[in-house]
């Protein structure tokens, strides 16, 4: 290296060496990370022949055939519409209460708050088979009792997430409204606003990347699980992450046909990440008092 080009660089730059790493790296684990989507797509559009022989990184003869193939081999479209359903509810419901929770443990004082935090955050040591069979049980008991048909029904799928995904997003979401100065919600009060007008109009558009964050994560907990789906769920509410398992019969396995549904049922998950990365790791509480 030449003295001009030892000049030009900063004494803060890291060395070449390290970057020259990083970028290797980032390659090499760029590589790993999609090389299996490849072979989705590439296994998506071969004949279920050649998918059951020899692996091909070329398909020999590409064709969108299993694309079609997959909405009538299953009611690919009737799981899509149930997973669409259950995890959206699921989403909507536990953001809405995880909201008012949160703000109610940050904001507030009262007995038993702490309590309330340990426990919330505590039901997320337990594995969630423990609960499987204490709801499937409470969920036969009040359908005699009540004639509410909870156990195989959307709303008994949705309530069944909720168990998991809201103590978690109340957990979250105490942290990011604690991170909101209580200086704004004042301001907000005596501007003329209540603390419902404040929560509203300071505190979640300042707390919008945890929220949306708990909204990721809720309805990611909703849209592949399988244990709970497989159990609470019968044939006319049976989920995407179940309903795959229609392409397996006795005799074969449509594999061509699971990669191109597989490939399907990823697009609103990737959609809602390129749609919602920004909000993500935008920092927008701590440009809320400037």
């Amino acid at each position: 290296m030449s003295d001009t080009a030892r000049a030009s660089r900063s004494p803060m730059a890291a060395p070449r060496s390290f970057l020259w790493s990083r970028r290797i790296f980032l390659t090499l684990l760029t590589g790993f990370v999609l090389l299996p989507v490849y072979v989705m797509l590439s296994s998506s559009l071969k004949p279920l022949e050649d998918v059951s022989g020899k692996f091909r990184w070329v398909p020999s003869g590409p064709t969108i055939r299993p694309y079609i193939d997959i909405w009538s081999t299953v009611p690919l479209a009737r799981y899509f519409v149930n997973s669409l359903i259950v995890a959206g509810a699921a989403t909507a419901c536990s953001v809405t209460i995880a909201v008012f929770a949160a703000y109610a443990v940050s904001r507030y004082r009262f007995a038993g708050k702490r309590v309330f935090t340990v426990t919330v955050l505590s039901t997320q040591m337990f594995p969630g088979i423990l609960f499987l069979l204490p709801l499937f049980l409470l969920y036969v008991n009040i359908g005699n009792a009540t004639g509410i048909a909870l156990f195989g029904s959307r709303g008994g799928l949705i309530l069944t997430y909720l168990t998991f995904s809201l103590p978690f997003s109340i957990w979250m979401l105490i942290g990011y409204f604690d991170s909101v100065p209580r200086d704004l919600d004042e301001a907000a009060m005596v501007d003329g606003c209540g603390p419902l007008g404040a929560l509203f109009r300071v505190v979640v558009p300042a707390a919008v990347p945890g929220i949306v964050a708990v909204a990721v994560y809720a309805f990611m907990t909703a849209w592949g699980e399988v244990l709970f789906a497989s159990v609470m769920t019968s044939d006319e509410t049976r989920t995407l992450a179940v309903g795959l398992q229609g392409y397996a019969t006795q005799n074969d396995v449509y594999w061509n046909q699971v990669m191109a549904a597989s490939l399907v049922v990823s697009v609103p998950v990737v959609a809602g990440f390129l749609l919602l990365q920004r909000y993500l790791v935008a920092g927008l509480t701590a440009g809320a008092v400037k």
